[in-house]
């Protein structure tokens, strides 16, 4: 049921509650019913539902252990790596930390006026992470929910090192769709793209759109700043808009692999859908001192959306 903004009360824009392992979730809400919730491990958006209650993340029914560990879906972030690829675990540490509330974070230069329910969180390497990743690093996230419903996620990193030093990142992205031979994206034709089933080899897409038949593991480069996710039986467009990240992930595991996750059920990969935003091909190089900023805006509009119009 929505709320009338006339009479909202702001305290309810933001709350503070446990999950099943005792660790600190914020809900974010708005006057109109829409609602987020971000836990702090991980800073991983687990849930985001539209004015009508509808839940437009996928978060898998295998994937809620009880265990201090990331669950498989929502929005994880992934720093300081994107995959495997060195001695770090598997997308980087971040995912799997517990961040802090940010009282006191610096200022975001606002792009629009509009009303926003926000949180700000804050991670610091510890001890242990500099041993296997040396650097001293500040990195902020806001996470907000505006009165149109959109989700809108912004990364701050910030070297604080004697040294300069380099990282890639992913918004891992996982969209709960109806059924995934009914969606196709829009945006990336035409693009280069790095085939992870095929060792990293590099092919340019030739389709109007991207539509899934098999499981797929990409890396389209230097995409454009707006992408588009159509989900056709549900009528439903998400419109995923970023900036500071080049790249966009798209992965669906299929059947095979889906057998082979434990924190996945067999036939899940039906309904969902990994979209990233993302900084890959290129990693990201900060000197000391200096911040890179990413941002990812998601909406949610009727399918008769195209996104020439954008």
């Amino acid at each position: 049921m929505g709320h009338s903004a006339a009479v909202w009360d702001t305290r309810m824009a933001l709350e503070t509650t446990k999950d099943w392992n005792g660790i600190e979730q914020i809900v974010l809400r708005n006057p109109l019913g829409a609602s987020a919730r971000v836990s702090l491990l991980g800073g991983q958006v687990t849930s985001w539902r539209n004015e009508r209650g509808e839940e437009l993340l996928f978060m898998s029914n295998k994937g809620i252990l009880k265990s201090a560990k990331p669950m498989r879906g929502g929005i994880p972030i992934c720093f300081p790596q994107f995959g495997n690829c060195n001695s770090l675990e598997q997308h980087g540490f971040a995912r799997n930390k517990i961040w802090v509330v940010d009282d006191n974070a610096p200022p975001i230069p606002a792009n629009d006026p509009q009303w926003k329910s926000f949180v700000d969180l804050l991670l610091k390497p510890s001890e242990d992470d500099l041993k296997f990743w040396p650097h001293s690093f500040e990195f902020r996230l806001r996470v907000s929910l505006g009165m149109d419903g959109n989700l809108t996620l912004i990364s701050r990193v910030r070297n604080v090192n004697g040294k300069p030093f380099s990282f890639s990142f992913a918004y891992h992205s996982y969209f709960s769709v109806s059924d995934i031979s009914e969606v196709r994206i829009e945006g990336l034709e035409t693009m280069d793209y790095f085939d992870n089933l095929c060792k990293r080899e590099r092919f340019t897409e030739q389709g109007d759109a991207i539509t899934f038949e098999s499981e797929i593991d990409r890396v389209y480069l230097s995409s454009p700043g707006c992408i588009a996710v159509l989900d056709h039986e549900r009528k439903r467009t998400y419109v995923l808009r970023k900036e500071g990240l080049p790249d966009v992930v798209v992965w669906n595991p299929w059947e095979k692999k889906s057998k082979a996750m434990s924190d996945f059920g067999d036939d899940e990969y039906k309904q969902m859908l990994c979209v990233d935003g993302a900084a890959i091909e290129k990693p990201i190089t900060l000197k000391p001192g200096e911040e890179w900023t990413g941002r990812l805006e998601i909406a949610v509009v009727p399918s008769s959306f195209c996104s020439e119009g954008l």
